[in-house]
């Protein structure tokens, strides 16, 4: 265990599995889950600004960073099991959650899951998986290459297959880099994590989550399209939307980006209608709009076609009974 102020690391085992967590600051506990082959590193300038309101606890998921990888994979109602009892663990029985990327995805599960366990949530840079727009060609070859997180020069390489936004953060911002490097991805690990995330959807229940959801989307987001925001909005009953119209995927952990401001905005006011960042944002309240933006994104092929797909089985199937059957 490492202390220093109101600053704590630890190795915490939960459901079995030993876990790399952080809680950083006082007050109201917020937890914060992070991508795909991510560390607890990488949140950066968004833990250090939440801490000064609440409680952040930031964790490595089973199989990266820090936390070892787990003998079997894990799926996502699985992570967000780990994520619930993580909480029991550290003793909060309620707290704010903010997911990015695929820890979106295991937010959204958590809060189907357990809805009860979280006051607000917000996710990042996400999508409801089966049924959203894919990423760009080139998004999908960097999701296929761990190794390049193993060595700088492959790293530097494909760095050209990043969007133009993404670069530009990763040279203003070098400890993004620097912390990705410093704690690598198991390669298996991250294999089970980007299984969980292929194999996984939310888009047949998700309109059952109520949680207030603050839904952040980067307009130059190649791997998470923006597109996929304005999905996510229209099917979540109580939510807000912001497109950050230069943000990459990244966008979140820009310190002079608009994106931190409307997360410390969300989580520190008392009560949702003193909350800018949710009287500001848009509400996504027609399917039009949402066509509207899958039709003027640009994800992979065939990737894009076998998820339409799906999206327009799911639509039907609703029409014509609960979607819970689904």
């Amino acid at each position: 265990m490492t202390t220093s102020g109101n600053r704590q690391e630890r190795m915490v085992s939960v459901r079995g599995l030993q876990l790399f967590v952080r809680e950083q600051g006082e007050g109201a506990p917020i937890l914060l889950i992070n991508g795909l082959g991510s560390n607890a590193d990488m949140w950066g300038v968004v833990e250090e600004r939440l801490a000064t309101g609440g409680r952040t606890i930031v964790y490595d998921m089973p199989g990266s960073g820090r936390s070892p990888t787990p003998q079997r994979p894990l799926g996502m109602a699985a992570l967000a099991r780990v994520a619930v009892a993580l909480l029991d663990e550290l003793g909060h029985e309620r707290a704010d959650v903010l997911g990015f990327s695929l820890g979106g995805c295991v937010a959204q599960q958590l809060a189907r899951e357990a809805p009860g366990r979280i006051r607000r949530l917000a996710l990042g840079a996400t999508a409801c998986g089966w049924g959203s727009m894919p990423p760009t060609a080139e998004a999908l070859a960097l999701l296929s290459m761990p190794m390049r997180y193993h060595s700088r020069s492959l790293y530097s390489q494909t760095n050209r297959l990043l969007s133009p936004s993404d670069r530009d953060l990763l040279r203003r911002v070098p400890t993004l880099t620097a912390s990705r490097l410093r704690y690598p991805p198991p390669l298996v690990g991250y294999t089970y994590q980007m299984t969980a995330g292929a194999m996984w959807t939310s888009l047949p229940w998700l309109a059952s989550v109520r949680v207030p959801t603050l839904v952040l989307s980067g307009g130059a987001d190649s791997l998470i399209p923006a597109a996929n925001g304005v999905q996510l909005a229209r099917l979540l009953t109580k939510s807000r939307l912001h497109v950050v119209n230069d943000g990459g995927h990244l966008f979140l952990f820009d310190p002079s980006g608009p994106a931190v401001g409307l997360l410390e905005d969300f989580f520190s006011s008392a009560r949702l209608s003193d909350s800018r960042a949710w009287s500001q944002g848009t509400r996504v309240d027609r399917d039009d709009v949402v066509e509207a933006a899958f039709a003027a994104a640009h994800g992979a092929f065939p990737h894009r076609v076998l998820s339409d797909a799906y999206r327009r089985f799911v639509a039907a199937a609703q029409r014509n009974g609960p979607a819970g059957n689904l």
